[in-house]
């Protein structure tokens, strides 16, 4: 005799949500790989680098820099929301589809307050935030502020590029119509964070550049729909 097999609790779930768990296991699994250029060094176990984000689209959307160990830096971006870019909606964690980093090994046991140091990964950040924009359809990136200023230029070292999203959540998240949606979310928490404080140019930068990409998102499925062709016409009054 068959039995029904007794309905578990949803309230007493342990387990984080589905596409919250396949995002911590697919970042644990890029971090966990090892540098190419090295061998058997571990990506995220790097003390200095940079780093980038990309969108599905692979447009790069932010980069930024570390002395503490990318691992550290890039969960935190990621997993955590302990960050201004996350927490004042700069970044969307939704939006990121590919991650690249450029370690710098040279000074994996240097201090973090080393002047050589710290000006070489300043320099490596302007030069990727630079290829970055240049690189972008927008001619620009969602990072609050600019790389800190400088003359030195610095070789690009070595890089290592991986996806952080499953071929599931990349069939749930990819559809443009909720690309749309959550851009269009995320541009209206940025616009109440904006209203209610005083801000510097750096976050009106960021909606602008949010604006522009959330209207060539909407502008490109418009068209793929059929554009004007696609808009019904009201029928004739004929009283």
């Amino acid at each position: 005799m068959h039995r029904d097999m007794p309905k578990k609790n949803p309230d007493s779930v342990k387990l984080p949500p589905f596409e919250t768990k396949d995002l911590r296991d697919n970042l644990a699994i890029l971090l966990d790989t090892p540098f190419p250029a090295s061998g058997t060094h571990k990506v995220g176990n790097y003390r200095w680098g940079v780093y980038a984000f990309f969108d599905y689209d692979g447009e790069p959307i932010y980069v930024g820099q570390t002395n503490e160990m990318l691992r550290t830096r890039i969960r935190r971006h990621l997993t955590n929301q302990r960050t201004d870019a996350v927490a004042m909606s700069v970044l969307d964690p939704f939006e990121v589809y590919e991650i690249e980093v450029w370690p710098l090994p040279q000074f994996q046991n240097t201090e973090s307050k080393n002047i050589e140091a710290r000006r070489h990964l300043d320099a490596l950040e302007r030069h990727i935030t630079e290829r970055a924009v240049q690189e972008s359809k927008f001619k620009a990136i969602l990072n609050e502020k600019d790389p800190p200023a400088g003359e030195l230029n610095v070789p690009t070292p070595p890089s290592f590029r991986a996806r952080i999203v499953s071929d599931r959540v990349y069939e749930l998240r990819s559809h443009p119509d909720f690309r749309i949606a959550r851009r269009a979310l995320i541009i209206s928490r940025l616009a109440q964070v904006i209203s209610e404080r005083q801000v510097q140019g750096g976050l009106r930068r960021v909606l602008l550049t949010q604006a522009k990409r959330l209207q060539w998102l909407a502008a490109r499925r418009y068209e793929g729909m059929g554009g004007a062709s696609s808009v019904e016409q009201e029928a004739e009054d004929d009283s």
